[in-house]
């Protein structure tokens, strides 16, 4: 009896297992399909480079925050030398870029990806083969700069022009103060070709364009910075510079007074202000500058106006003041103010609302 009973079992039992191997074959090529199906891709936002500072003005990061998009592009102000020999901000349509202040510096290298991108009459300060090995930020507002041995390469006439371009150019960044330079990883107590002492860093309160008179009294005055207009061609553009001026109490009527004053005598700026020209008053309250003049202020015998290129000096050069966002300008005499295309100016006037001809 053993024997037939035995047989069905083992038949009974080979087709059980074989089943269950089936099974589990099954649910296993399921379980590979599963594995092979590749999983939606996510995109983490990561901090690209934490050494980058964060731009002054509308929130716009200079490292951290900003994702560009492919093929955009963005406005980025840098300085350039101008075929007088000063530096001036221009701004220039750039590749959008996560790391702005490095693609600032890269782009004021000579003979770099900016060549084809200069206006008639500029040129790159940084010399040509420049690279900008790093940016690192410390604490107390100070930007240190890293770069390659190739910015030895410069004429010692050259020197201040560039400390100045490098260090405009990063401070318009606001968490940027001071800039301090290091080549090839090694800290710089002193310009490499003329000497020039930066062991301290440099700011804008260094200068720019720095004209100081033969007969200027330093202990008694203080520098400010003013903006000139300049001529390139048709262009009209706006030049800084940093002039010496006799200590008050009011620098708002100082810094106008060194406008309505003009250029130094020879240079290639012109004077955008009439002779005759005063301001009356001067007052600043949440961040407006209001400004009273006399009527010489005013251009034209038909419809007197407000040049454009005053407008733009008085604007530019009082925004530098820390608590001065925008202007608004008063004629004695006058009920409204007209702008030289004939329109009132009835709002008081910032950097933005300047038209690129203006501005520049």
């Amino acid at each position: 009896m053993k024997k037939y009973w035995v047989k069905p079992f083992v038949f009974a039992l080979f087709i059980f297992l074989a089943m269950v191997l089936s099974g589990c074959l099954f649910e296993g090529e399921q379980a590979l399909e599963k594995m092979d199906t590749p999983h939606e891709d996510v995109t983490t936002e990561v901090d690209p480079n934490k050494d980058e500072p964060t731009p002054e003005g509308e929130g716009e990061s200079s490292g951290d925050s900003e994702q560009p998009k492919e093929s955009s592009t963005v406005q980025r102000e840098i300085y350039l030398m101008d075929r007088h020999g000063m530096i001036v901000p221009r701004t220039i349509e750039l590749p959008a870029s996560a790391e702005v202040a490095k693609q600032s510096l890269e782009y004021m290298v000579k003979d770099g990806p900016v060549t084809e991108l200069l206006p008639n009459g500029f040129q790159a300060v940084l010399p040509a083969g420049t690279q900008i090995l790093g940016l690192n930020p410390e604490a107390d507002g100070t930007l240190v700069v890293d770069v390659s041995q190739e910015f030895k390469n410069y004429d010692a006439k050259d020197e201040q022009k560039i400390l100045q371009a490098m260090t405009y150019t990063l401070t318009q960044f606001d968490n940027v103060k001071r800039i301090k330079l290091w080549i090839n990883g090694h800290e710089q107590d002193v310009m490499p070709v003329g000497g020039t002492p930066i062991t301290n860093g440099v700011s804008r309160s260094d200068g720019i364009n720095i004209h100081v008179g033969d007969h200027t009294d330093v202990i008694n005055s203080q520098a400010v910075t003013v903006y000139f207009p300049s001529q390139n061609g048709k262009e009209v553009y706006h030049v800084p510079v940093t002039t010496r001026v006799k200590k008050g109490e009011d620098v708002y009527s100082t810094v106008v007074q060194a406008l309505l004053n003009g250029p130094e005598i020879g240079s290639a700026l012109l004077h955008p202000f009439n002779e005759g020209a005063e301001v009356l008053d001067a007052n600043v309250q949440n961040g407006i500058l209001s400004l009273s003049f006399n009527e010489a202020l005013l251009t034209g015998q038909d419809l007197p106006s407000l040049s454009d290129a005053a407008l733009s000096s008085l604007v530019m050069s009082l925004t530098e003041l820390e608590d001065v966002d925008s202007i608004e300008v008063n004629v004695d005499g006058s009920e409204l103010v007209m702008s030289e295309s004939g329109e009132p100016i009835v709002e008081p006037v910032s950097r933005g609302d300047l038209t690129p001809a203006e501005s520049m």
